[in-house]
């Protein structure tokens, strides 16, 4: 509404103006008028920003405000004793100086969405007790050039004015997408803004001085670090990049046990069977992994969340919510044929490995098989990759065996398929040996990517043709019930004790 009003303001204004113009008036009163207002709105304009910088600061430890620790930080120990190492010389500012150790002046956490980089900037700012004011690099910049400036000068003046108000003496400053005023200078080429803002952070940070009143500590993040300005990753800057990554499978696990504290759970509930199924999970996710088991159980009129709850939430964060709509007869019978052969080839390659087959419409998918496996890969081999390639392809193969002909359900897994191709051509796996795709003629790269899904198809026939009779019995199982589990699914493969 607020700025509703300013736009029918300035058109108002404008208005008038044209009016007084074509009036024969002269305007050049209401000239000098206008200017004034405009500065008098810069002003009060500034002024506001302090006033927002210091409604974003966080309180001290002994308050309310602040109560994050790193131990409730899970998924990230090694990012976590990286931070506790580079924020020693705020908490022991003696040895260092001892020592001779040139303190940080700042620290760039950069990954994925979700993965905990906010959540370490505060745990960073209770561990050293210090006050903590947050912003986002998109509240600095403005049409008008100068303003993102002056913003940056007013944060770390306002940082280190209530370190001295709160009686602390030092100050974490987060700036959050860092790479919308720290991108690389050059790329805009309609003003300097941008260039401009970067420069007074680069001066700020430079005036960062371990034997001021106020220690200040800057810490950043991004999930796009290549996007960065050298000169502000080079040391005396930010002078430790800190890796945030998605969680590995212990990760995942400490996640889910902080974020299920005060919840009622069931005695039967198996978190290690959920860390195990969340591959590629964040710790956002896993949060609302939980929050999403708990409403089910809601609509359940359950008193406890159950392993079957967690169960579905992996779905629902995965592919959404339930549709009301269900495709016809025909329609659900090939695409249960299409997930159980997903499963099948899954299963006889990769054991163990299928951990649920839904046909429920969730999103935009009308089918589902969720894999899970024992450890997180980092690395993948040749073997690895074409099976990947081989279950991708089960679903079309297995179409075609039942009813003679393929669909469009299966252009996603086409899509997957070739990307993996690709990467096995590129990474010199492939029978052209170690290649530049760039280099590689077009012939030869189509002969090359349709051999590999050729053999692959073959395999998945060969796979599912063998195990044709419990295609057919697992289908219309899924078809009756919608959902099969893992374990239920291998007992009717015939693979349980594999």
């Amino acid at each position: 509404m607020h700025s509703m009003a300013k736009e029918v303001g300035f058109g108002a204004a404008l208005a008038g103006i044209i009016y007084l113009v074509a009036s024969g008036y002269d305007i050049t009163v209401f000239l000098l008028l206008g200017i004034l207002v405009v500065a008098i709105w810069f002003i009060r304009s500034g002024s506001a920003t302090v006033k927002r910088f210091k409604n974003m600061e966080g309180n001290r430890p002994n308050r309310e405000g602040l109560k994050i620790q790193f131990d409730d930080v899970g998924g990230q120990e090694v990012p976590k004793r990286e931070l506790i190492e580079a924020l020693k010389f705020m908490v022991d500012l003696e040895n260092v100086k001892r020592l001779g150790i040139k303190p940080l002046k700042g620290i760039l956490l950069t990954g994925p969405p979700g993965t905990g980089k906010t959540l370490l900037a505060k745990a960073a700012a209770n561990h050293t007790r210090s006050v903590f004011i947050a912003s986002s690099g998109s509240e600095f910049i403005e049409m008008y050039a100068g303003v993102g400036a002056q913003r940056v000068r007013q944060l770390f003046s306002a940082a280190r004015t209530s370190a001295l108000r709160e009686k602390c003496d030092s100050a974490t400053i987060f700036i959050d997408e860092i790479e919308v005023i720290g991108g690389k200078r050059g790329r805009h080429t309609s003003h300097l803004e941008y260039d401009q803002t970067l420069n007074q952070l680069l001066v700020e940070m430079d005036g960062i001085n371990l034997y001021d009143d106020v220690k200040v500590l800057v810490i950043a993040a991004t999930n796009r670090a290549d996007l960065l300005d050298p000169a502000l990753l080079r040391p005396g800057r930010f002078d430790r990049i800190v890796q945030v990554n998605l969680p590995d499978k212990k990760g995942r696990l400490h996640i889910l046990e902080i974020h299920s504290k005060g919840k009622p759970l069931e005695n039967s509930v198996d978190f290690n069977e959920i860390a195990r199924d969340t591959l590629g999970f964040s710790g956002a996710h896993l949060e609302s992994l939980i929050n999403e088991a708990a409403i089910l159980a809601m609509r359940k009129s359950k008193t406890l969340i159950g392993q079957e709850e967690l169960r579905e939430a992996i779905d629902k964060v995965i592919m959404g919510e339930k549709l009301d709509r269900r495709p016809g007869k025909e329609e659900i019978d090939r695409i249960a044929h299409h997930e159980v052969g997903h499963g099948i080839v899954s299963e006889v390659l990769r054991p163990g490995s299928v951990s649920a087959i839904t046909i429920m419409p969730r999103g935009q998918s009308l089918g589902y098989i969720r894999q899970s496996q024992e450890e997180d890969s980092h690395i993948y081999t040749r073997t690895y990759l074409e099976n990947q390639i081989a279950i991708l392809l089960a679903g079309s193969v297995a179409e075609e065996l039942i009813f003679a002909s393929k669909s469009t359900s299966s252009s996603k897994d086409f899509e997957q398929a070739l990307e993996i191709s690709r990467k096995l051509i590129k990474s010199g796996m492939s029978e052209a040996g170690i290649v530049d795709l760039e280099e590689l003629p077009k012939e030869l790269y189509h002969e090359i990517i349709t051999g590999i899904l050729k053999t692959q198809e073959e395999k998945a026939s060969g796979i599912l043709k063998s195990k044709l009779d419990a295609l057919k019995e697992i289908s219309a199982f899924i078809t009756e019930s919608g959902r099969i589990e893992g374990d239920i699914f291998r007992k009717m493969l015939g693979t349980e004790d594999t």
